[in-house]
């Protein structure tokens, strides 16, 4: 397996990390996180009508460009290397694959093709509160020609700003994989609500979506009634490899800070980067950051190959690039010592975005579990 980049992915890569750090450095981020939507409006305009992003993984009769896992990673990897504030990663890393996953041609053609032209944001809202992180629990009771939906969401990322959401729901009575339907709801709907959550990491906005029967169309149903299952499952596993590739570029930017500034900053008159001890860090860190990339990669070209072992590597590269991911955050504070949690100072910021990344989509304990099951351990 080749895990070398084409010319045109070493491109769109290169292109990426041009435009991120002219419009996603440091003074961005803060201002983008501390904003009401939690992004700026005008860099997701850029990125969606000028630089044509969300159209990626949307295939061209549906109004994309029809390109696959391995040129989305090679866009997430710079994306976490800036801390990009955006609806990027809910609409094209969690919605639009479900909605490739579950819908038919002509609703992936009405719901991708204004997505992928940068006119609309969406969501995927599947986590409850008080079970576990992929099991879905809120009603879908007929009612007429549509259905009520009645529960709550949470943790849902971007949910409060998503033009529309796709939504996981059951038939009363149902367990298991049985019964799991997927809706688009429209985020003006009657009867929902959504709240904003406070959470750690301010540089990913997530929310609270209540459903108070919520009434839809009997059309806003993706695929068939009751048998979203699998489709919901290998959307996520998508968005597991997203994440994935998100917490390589993370845990590159942390390294390159923390050698950076163990070059410059001084102690008992020589740089704090000729001691041993930060040497050893600054080694541990390249090497988790360099088997997370191999891990990461594998799991996308896994994907583009369509294998039936997508769903293992993609468990693979969230648990590990996330733990990886974590640790050079860490490691990275502990190199720029006291000032390496204060606000003036990034590592911060990459150590919350780490920490919150570890537990979106599935903490690495359960997907490791998920890895020995599948090897029969």
């Amino acid at each position: 397996m080749n895990f070398a980049f084409t010319d045109e992915q070493q491109e769109l890569r290169d292109a990426a990390r041009a435009f991120l750090a002219d419009h996603s450095g440091s003074e961005p981020v803060r201002a983008a996180m501390a904003s009401e939507l939690g992004y700026d409006a005008d860099v997701w305009k850029k990125i969606g009508s000028e630089l044509g992003w969300p159209a990626v993984i949307v295939p061209e009769e549906a109004g994309g460009i029809g390109l696959g896992a391995v040129e989305l990673v090679a866009l997430l990897e710079p994306m976490g290397e800036h801390l990009l504030c955006s609806p990027f990663f809910a609409t094209v890393c969690l919605a639009a694959p479900t909605v490739l996953a579950a819908g038919t041609a002509e609703q992936q053609t009405r719901w991708l093709g204004p997505l992928a032209e940068g006119e609309t944001r969406a969501a995927l809202a599947t986590t409850e509160a008080g079970i576990a992180w992929d099991a879905v629990a809120l009603e879908a009771r007929p009612d007429g020609d549509g259905y009520l939906l009645s529960g709550a969401k949470r943790y849902v990322v971007d949910g409060h700003v998503a033009d529309w959401l796709v939504v996981s729901a059951r038939a009363p009575g149902s367990q298991g994989n049985d019964g799991v339907s997927l809706f688009v709801v429209p985020g003006d709907a009657a009867g929902l609500t959504r709240i904003a959550l406070p959470t750690m990491d301010q540089t990913r906005r997530q929310a609270e979506l209540r459903f108070d029967g919520v009434l839809v169309d009997a059309d806003a149903l993706l695929g068939e009634e009751g048998r979203a299952g699998p489709a919901l499952r290998h959307a996520l596993d998508h968005g597991a490899l997203a994440l994935a590739a998100e917490c390589v570029g993370g845990a590159q930017r942390c390294l390159d800070l923390s050698v950076a500034y163990a070059k410059e900053r001084e102690q008992f008159g020589r740089p704090i980067g000729s001691f041993q001890a930060i040497k050893h860090k600054c080694a541990d860190m390249m090497v988790l950051v360099e088997t997370a990339r191999s891990a990461a990669y594998y799991a996308a070209c896994v994907a583009a190959e369509g294998r039936p072992e997508f769903g293992v590597a993609a468990s693979l590269a969230k648990a590990y690039c996330s733990e990886a991911y974590y640790r050079c955050a860490a490691e990275s504070i502990q190199i720029f010592g006291g000032v390496g949690f204060t606000w003036e100072y990034d590592p911060h910021l990459y150590f919350k975005r780490a920490r919150a990344s570890e537990a979106l989509l599935g903490a690495p304990a359960w997907h490791r579990e998920r890895v020995a099951r599948s090897i029969g351990l």
